[in-house]
């Protein structure tokens, strides 16, 4: 009998997180808007604070929502973070390509034009360590890997792609595993990330671009 309460609270959890989303999804408050009270939002949806409390909580962990403590809830987004990467890790290889090729290789090309002397520094470091790591672990190369995309990336000076690449990231990393799951693996996969590292330094975008495609599509 005990073991039935968390799953009949966890149920209205649910119920009330249903009707939150569903709310914000319609348009019921605008994003930076403050929240009704805990008290209210529970009279409102028939539920308990309690339940309430931890719905809020929830949504906050997923970005929708910021707690202020002693002010309130306020709207932060009104698409559900969490919702988007369950969509993501659903992806087919083909289709985490074809992504990629929309919004990586145009933010390559920005970085080219943009980065700094401090971009480079990061770049050239995390190239680096991936290359003691390229013929090892391939978890360990992959999570190398990434943050070096991610310092291309944010090379661009874009927060919008910046946050994009950190939120494609995981599907991105999925496909790396299938990809690179061999032994040995190919040098002339890390030599194409030595040339765009390259070419992002010598400032020319076209051809930052055409290595960023070349790399997207290795198989």
């Amino acid at each position: 009998m005990s073991q039935s309460i968390p799953l009949i609270k966890r149920s209205l959890v649910d119920q009330a997180l249903e009707q939150l989303r569903d709310r914000i999804s319609r348009g019921a408050w605008a994003v930076g808007a403050r929240l009704p009270t805990e008290p209210e939002l529970a009279a409102e949806l028939g539920i308990s604070r309690n339940t309430m409390r931890e719905a809020l909580r929830v949504l906050a962990f997923s970005g929708l929502i910021e707690i202020r403590q002693g002010d309130g809830s306020y709207l932060r987004a009104t698409i559900d973070p969490l919702t988007t990467m369950q969509a993501l890790s659903r992806c087919s290889l083909d289709q985490a390509r074809e992504t990629r090729h929309s919004f990586e290789v145009e933010a390559v090309g920005l970085a080219a034009l943009r980065r700094t002397e401090e971009d480079l520094r990061g770049l050239r470091e995390a190239l680096h360590t991936a290359g003691d790591h390229y013929h090892g672990d391939l978890d360990s190369y992959i999570n190398c890997d990434l943050v070096f995309h991610q310092r291309l990336i944010d090379a661009a000076h874009n927060p919008m792609l910046s946050e994009l690449y950190r939120y494609f990231s995981s599907v991105i990393a999925g496909a790396l595993r299938q990809t690179l799951d061999i032994n040995p693996r190919r040098q002339s996969v890390f030599d194409l990330h030595v040339a765009l590292l390259e070419a992002v330094e010598q400032q020319d975008p076209e051809r930052a671009k055409a290595l960023c495609r070349s790399l997207i599509n290795e198989p």
